[in-house]
C-alpha cells in the first residue's frame, strides 16, 4: 500500500517499479508487470465488490471481482497488479480489509 499526499509520486513510484520489473523480465526472477488501476471513489461500493440484485436477488460481481478473475485466469508467469489509485476512504478500505480477512490473506 502506497500512502501519501497528492502530488507525493505514488502513481510514478508503482509504475517506475513496475516498468523496471517489465524492463528486466527474463533475468532472475523478474516477470512482466500488468497494472490494473481503479479508482475506488468514482463508482459505489456495490459496483466495487458486488452486490445482490434487490429484483431478482441474483449475485453481481463488482468490478474488482470481475479483474482478479481476469488476472487469475492469466496461467504466464507474468505479474499482475490490481492498484486502487485514488483517495483513501474509510468506507472501502474497510470493506476491503474485510474481504482480505474473510478470505484469510491478511
Amino acid at each position: 500500500m502506497l500512502v501519501g499526499p497528492t502530488g507525493g509520486g505514488k502513481t510514478a513510484n508503482y509504475r517506475t517499479l513496475q516498468h523496471t520489473m517489465t524492463a528486466l523480465a527474463g533475468q532472475g526472477n523478474y516477470e512482466k508487470v500488468n497494472t490494473h488501476i481503479l479508482n475506488p471513489k468514482s463508482i459505489t461500493m456495490g459496483q466495487l465488490y458486488g452486490e445482490v440484485d434487490p429484483q431478482t436477488t441474483e449475485w453481481i460481481d463488482g468490478v474488482l471481482a470481475k479483474k482478479i478473475e481476469i488476472c487469475a485466469a492469466d496461467q504466464s508467469p507474468e505479474k499482475h497488479w490490481v492498484m486502487f489509485d485514488g483517495p483513501v476512504d474509510a468506507l472501502w478500505i474497510e470493506s476491503m480489509n474485510t474481504v482480505l480477512d474473510d478470505n484469510k490473506k491478511l
